[in-house]
């Protein structure tokens, strides 16, 4: 009985946080996501790897929407966070987007200082009461960035005039500060140099302890480093999703096997 009690609160913890059904994505003509069906766990780093032009990307913006910003884009199927369905008509996608934060492949602070950055986005949604308010998410916020010591003596200099990695910490601040509950990662690391994408790297591990966190990654050696799921995109297909220790040493799909031993992409 106590064994029972113990499995139900293991999969408690790794909950379904973003279910997908039948998820079809068009630009135009071209058909670039089709028929996709996956279900994200909840505290846990999921990688979507595959060749360029796969439609990984394409699929981790149709997550908070962000396709809904491109004219000719059209998607199609269920996607629900922790039950609701995002693409309902009642869903407003700003509201949606505080709640699935984004960091992309180059950083890209605002043109403002440090401090307003991470400010920004507490401040358009209301979440801080008063100036004292907005001084706590904001220290909660660069700290969960990784990035706080580095720059809480200087929160008045502008974000542009840190480093690459320090930029792509302080936009992952600025997105965790509303507080969302999912954080879309695309390629987060690939503008970075080595010693910065370890540092990033580290954070994204502990990201997961209150995030569910997805990264598009075209480096198969960082999927198998932060994350514990991973999922195969070839040619806007979902091809397989798993452990990532199984799909690294034991695929089921030999188009997984292929890409995984540098045979495509």
């Amino acid at each position: 009985m106590n064994d029972m009690r113990v499995l139900e609160r293991d999969v408690d913890a790794n909950a379904t946080k973003i279910a997908a059904r039948g998820v079809q994505v068009y630009y135009g003509d071209t058909h670039a996501i089709k028929d996709v069906n996956v279900d994200i766990q909840d505290k846990t780093v999921t990688a979507f790897i595959g060749p360029s032009g796969c439609g990984k990307s394409t699929f981790l913006r149709c997550l908070n929407r962000m396709n809904d910003t491109i004219d000719v884009c059209r998607v199609q199927g269920d996607i629900h966070i922790d039950g609701e369905d995002i693409y309902d008509k009642r869903v407003d996608p700003v509201q949606l987007r505080a709640k699935v934060g984004m960091v992309f492949q180059k950083p890209n602070p605002f043109p403002k200082s440090i401090y307003d950055n991470v400010a920004y986005g507490p401040k358009i949604h209301g979440l801080a009461k008063n100036k004292a308010d907005l001084d706590d998410i904001v220290e909660r916020a660069l700290r969960r960035g990784a990035i706080w010591d580095e720059v809480k003596d200087r929160l008045q200099a502008p974000g542009t005039g840190l480093s690459g990695g320090q930029q792509q910490r302080l936009c992952i601040a600025r997105a965790v500060a509303t507080e969302p509950e999912v954080l879309l990662m695309d390629e987060p690391c690939s503008a970075l140099d080595p010693i910065a994408t370890a540092q990033v790297e580290e954070l994204i591990d502990e990201l997961r302890q209150n995030y569910s966190v997805v990264i598009v990654t075209h480096s198969m050696q960082q999927a198998a480093r932060v994350s514990q799921k991973t999922a195969f995109f070839h040619l806007g297909n979902l091809v397989e999703y798993g452990e990532t220790g199984t799909i690294f040493t034991n695929p089921e799909d030999p188009r997984t096997e292929s890409y995984i031993t540098g045979r495509i992409g």
